[in-house]
């Protein structure tokens, strides 16, 4: 990070400040401190601050916790000469921020933000964990409701900011998917002069918030980042405002593409021309793709799960099952508020229409999806993970695709874990 003397830090009225000389490095986590480190006593943490000191660490006791990672935060973005880049979106905003870390790392020194550090606490902390001499920073900007991304906007001052997509995440709270685009949209609103917005193109919602006193950048279909050919070996060539730019992808799910034509559009407006093989680092849980010793391929997507996230791996599901069968595990999809019976009800029915040969329903509102499935496969239902995870490996055969998937909460990685044991088990 870049170094600050706690002098500075005294000057911000933070909240109960000690210790003296120069701050490294920033912990939350008194396990890691080491020496240089400040310590900031959130979440509970004021137990530990004794414990933090011991080890050599000066120590912070908030008077609010949001308010003072948000000034730690603009205090070390105003020192940085990076490019901040900041990505939102429904689904695939993670997808994204991996994608565009690998097209920028050849050219700039990046860092990119870790997992779901993307909240009001976990954004600053990333900021401040950024090494001196980064280059280029890529934050990813998750949110529960409205104000915010606005906030997390603040905080990061993005030169450019991304909007992935706008979809039914988040209903139960928000009500309306016309105030999932606005929440979105406080992204745009918040961008600086001069800086760009990424929005995906004939994405209506997202008009109302356009700027024009900004540079807007579409991408996708009919936009002004479009994939102009794509061949089955991973190469493609992408029209992005004129120029060609070819690329050798090692990822062959083609709902990453759209996240692909984002990430060009975010790379260039920091004047990044991507080119040649571009190789990926995806987050964990997030589609990982795996042959077990049995036969069996797994695709451990259950970190999280939305409408247009589940039809977008299901496709995927359908396009690139070898020559066993299709067999998809699903769960719940939380938040959804009133709606939420419909929007299970018809994922149901989607997978009906692709082929899947078995399905696995897991949690009270997936009955809706076994229920719409139909006459189409075999459906299954499951109480919860745990009946799923002993259930599921006794379903499948050697040469099976089976894709797991569900909202965070529901917690299927116990099946996906299930699914390794039992091919370890057999090997």
């Amino acid at each position: 990070m870049i170094s600050i003397d706690i002098e500075e830090l005294a000057d911000l009225g933070l909240g109960e400040l000690n210790g003296y000389g120069e701050i490294t490095g920033l912990q939350i986590d008194s396990r890691r401190i080491q020496p240089g480190d400040l310590f900031i006593a959130i979440r509970g943490g004021r137990d530990f601050v004794e414990e933090a000191r011991d080890r050599g660490a000066a120590t912070l006791v908030p008077n609010d916790e949001f308010e003072a990672m948000a000034l730690l935060g603009q205090v070390l973005r105003g020192r940085s000469r990076a490019r901040f880049v900041g990505v939102t979106g429904s689904t695939g905003k993670t997808s994204t921020k991996d994608i565009l870390a690998a097209l920028l790392e050849p050219h700039r020194r990046t860092f990119v933000s870790r997992g779901n550090f993307n909240t009001e606490i976990g954004l600053p902390l990333e900021l401040l964990a950024a090494p001196a001499g980064t280059e280029a920073l890529v934050l990813e900007m998750g949110m529960r409701g409205a104000g915010q991304i606005a906030e997390l906007t603040r905080i990061a001052e993005p030169d450019v900011g991304v909007i992935v997509n706008v979809g039914p995440a988040h209903l139960e709270l928000l009500g309306s998917i016309e105030a999932i685009a606005a929440a979105k949209a406080e992204l745009i609103a918040g961008l600086h002069d001069g800086a760009t917005a990424v929005v995906p193109a004939n994405e209506p919602l997202l008009d109302p918030h356009r700027r024009h006193d900004i540079a807007t950048v579409t991408f996708g279909p009919g936009g002004d980042v479009t994939l102009a050919r794509q061949d089955p070996d991973g190469h493609v060539e992408i029209d992005a405002q004129g120029e060609r730019i070819a690329l050798q992808l090692d990822f062959r799910q083609q709902h990453l593409r759209g996240n692909l034509l984002a990430a060009v559009a975010a790379a260039r407006a920091i004047s990044v021309r991507p080119s040649g093989q571009v190789t990926v680092a995806f987050s964990g849980r997030r589609g990982e793709r795996t042959r077990l010793r049995n036969g069996v391929t797994v695709i451990d997507d259950c970190y999280n799960a939305n409408p247009m996230s589940m039809r977008a791996a299901l496709d995927d599901l359908a396009a690139t099952a070898g020559e066993g069968r299709r067999v998809a595990v699903l769960g719940d999809m939380l938040e959804l508020g009133p709606q939420e019976a419909r929007f299970h009800a018809e994922i149901g029915a989607h997978a009906a229409t692709l082929g899947i040969e078995l399905l696995v329903a897991v949690g009270p509102r997936s009955r809706e999806l076994a229920d719409t499935f139909g006459d189409a496969g075999a459906a299954v239902l499951a109480e919860d993970a745990a009946a799923a995870a002993e259930l599921v490996p006794g379903l499948l055969a050697p040469g099976d695709t089976v894709l797991v998937k569900a909202s965070r909460g529901v917690g299927l990685e116990l099946v996906a874990q299930a699914l390794v044991d039992a091919a370890e088990a057999t090997a």
